[in-house]
C-alpha cells in the first residue's frame, strides 16, 4: 500500500499498478477515497522513466475522480501488501545445547556454537 500527504499526515492508499507508457519503466495510482481529517478525495499518479527520474501527478475531489476514471482502463492489477502480524510462528523449541546436554539457562542462545563436537582426540 502507498501513502499520500494530505493535511499534514501520511494517510494509506489503495494502490494500482498501471501499463508503463513508452518512455517509462514504472507507473503507479494511489487512491485516497477519504481524507480522515478533511475529507477530501486524492489521486496521485508516479512515474519513474528510464534515467530514474520520478513524476508524480495529483488531483483532488472531481479532478481526482475524472483523472481516476481516465486511468481505470490502464490498471493492471491492484498491489495487496501482506500482514505480516498474521504469520503463524512455530512454538518449537530446542532444549539442548551444541554438545547434546539440556540447557539449564536460556540466556545462553547467543553464544551457541552449532556443530562443535566435545572431544579431546582434536
Amino acid at each position: 500500500m502507498g501513502y499520500i500527504h494530505c493535511c499534514g499526515a501520511l494517510h494509506r492508499t489503495r494502490t494500482y499498478c498501471l501499463v508503463p507508457q513508452s518512455d517509462y519503466t514504472v507507473c503507479e495510482i494511489d487512491y485516497l477515497k477519504r481524507c480522515p481529517i478533511c475529507g477530501s478525495l486524492s489521486v496521485q499518479l508516479t512515474r519513474i522513466d528510464k534515467e530514474d527520474n520520478l513524476s508524480v501527478i495529483r488531483k483532488q475531489n472531481a479532478k481526482g475522480i475524472k483523472f481516476f476514471e481516465k486511468l481505470k482502463k490502464f490498471i493492471l492489477y491492484e498491489e495487496k501488501t501482506q500482514d505480516y502480524s498474521k504469520i503463524p510462528v512455530g512454538k518449537f523449541y530446542l532444549n539442548y545445547n551444541e554438545f547434546g546436554v539440556k540447557k539449564r539457562c536460556y540466556s545462553n542462545l547467543s553464544s551457541l556454537k552449532i556443530g562443535k563436537v566435545k572431544s579431546s582426540d582434536f
